[in-house]
């Protein structure tokens, strides 16, 4: 018989709507035994449905999401073939999507809205690489590995388990591969751009595929512009921007490794014009303010910073530090200039984003409005039942 999270009265109703987070003031009692990652049956503990198993989930007791739901089916056996099906599922909705047809570099699972939470999958090629942040992924790391392994036909998995969300649920970091072997770096091919992915250094694993779309429209915008990339990271904009034409692209980051595989990146694409791309290793607020302070300007600017904000403690600090750069990026836009700005921060949501936005634009008195609201590519999908799925949000914002 499996252990038993038994819930608070009236705790019940977040589970009925199919959320699937449990956190631990939601916890009344715990009954039987289990291991972290473990899977136990959650019951409702008082109500109209009061002793009624309402779904099966991953125990995590060092977390403050105590479990994290498999199932609300009470029924279904969460086992190797469970695994199986559920990533079966999401690599054949990926397959079904037009815009993913011929890209190298794709999401197949993105955690709560796959019906897997903790579990991230992103192929690059003929490698699959997965990050595991909670209990229960960790316990089936094999289960999943096979399962990938099965629905792709990848020949190497190579696991970046090393992000820092692993502490909060009592987990080590883990990296290296589970299936296969080889060079860790892999040139894959975005909408005719060259890229190369460090799979064992990258950030993430290894590229910020969320974008790959809204790289692709910045490219129908550059002709003729003069570009400014602000945290470039590996080029990714910036390649696209000089294959639709920009007459100069300058990209702005702090990482000069990121900056290095920039350059190379741009050596991969013989086609486009190296003298129009500069590459500067620099602090992004300095450097934007440098350039206000120099009376520059620029036709189209792209802000895609870090997470200024990993929970809702950091707001306010990150509601300055978005109105800082993007109040400096308006500053320096001429007349009819485009403003592609972004927040990957999951404790900001869009209408504080557009409201921090908006202020930056009243400060840098410059009359604006939004021509596009931009959101993660389509392989990164928002379960309508787990909105905080949703956690890039951007503006595409144009000035008089």
């Amino acid at each position: 018989m499996s252990a038993q999270l038994i819930l608070q009265a009236g705790k019940e109703k977040s589970l009925l709507r199919h959320h699937p987070w449990i956190f631990a003031g939601s916890v009344a009692g715990f009954e039987g035994r289990a291991r972290p990652g473990d899977t136990v049956d959650v019951v409702a503990g008082g109500g109209r449905y009061a002793g009624q198993v309402l779904a099966k989930a991953a125990w995590s007791p060092a977390s403050q999401i105590r479990a994290r739901v498999w199932s609300f089916d009470p029924t279904e056996t969460v086992d190797h073939a469970f695994f199986k099906r559920r990533i079966a599922a999401a690599v054949a909705r990926r397959a079904a999507l037009p815009e993913l047809a011929g890209q190298d570099g794709v999401r197949l699972i993105h955690a709560e809205s796959d019906g897997l939470p903790g579990l991230i999958a992103d192929r690059y090629g003929d490698t699959v690489v997965i990050q595991l942040t909670s209990a229960g992924t960790d316990k089936w790391r094999t289960a999943i590995a096979d399962g990938l392994h099965k629905a792709t036909g990848c020949a190497r998995i190579y696991d970046r388990s090393d992000s820092e969300v692993r502490a909060r649920e009592g987990l080590e970091p883990q990296s290296g591969w589970l299936l296969g072997e080889g060079d860790s770096r892999i040139v894959i091919d975005e909408h005719g751009v060259r890229i190369a992915v460090d799979v064992a250094t990258g950030h993430k694993t290894g590229f910020y595929l969320d974008q790959r779309e809204n790289r692709l429209m910045l490219r129908g915008l550059s002709a003729g512009r003069r570009v400014l990339n602000c945290y470039c990271y590996t080029g990714g904009f910036s390649l696209q921007a000089l294959a639709g034409g920009a007459r100069e692209v300058i990209s702005v980051d702090s990482s000069a490794p990121a900056l290095t595989l920039a350059a190379e990146n741009l050596a991969l694409n013989p086609g486009l014009d190296a003298v129009r791309a500069e590459w500067l290793d620099a602090n992004v607020a300095e450097e934007l303010r440098r350039r206000r302070d120099a009376n520059e300007t620029f036709d189209l600017i792209v802000l895609d910073p870090p997470k200024f904000a990993p929970s809702a403690a950091h707001v306010e600090r990150a509601s300055r530090a978005y109105k800082d750069i993007n109040l400096n990026a308006f500053k320096l836009l001429a007349p009819g200039g485009l403003l592609m700005t972004y927040s990957c921060s999951g404790g900001i949501g869009a209408e504080l984003f557009q409201q921090i936005v908006a202020g930056a634009a009243l400060d840098a008195r410059r009359d604006a409005a939004i021509v596009k609201r931009l959101q993660g590519a389509a392989d990164h999908p928002v379960a309508l039942t787990f909105p905080e799925g949703e956690y890039l949000k951007g503006l595409l914002v144009q000035v008089a």
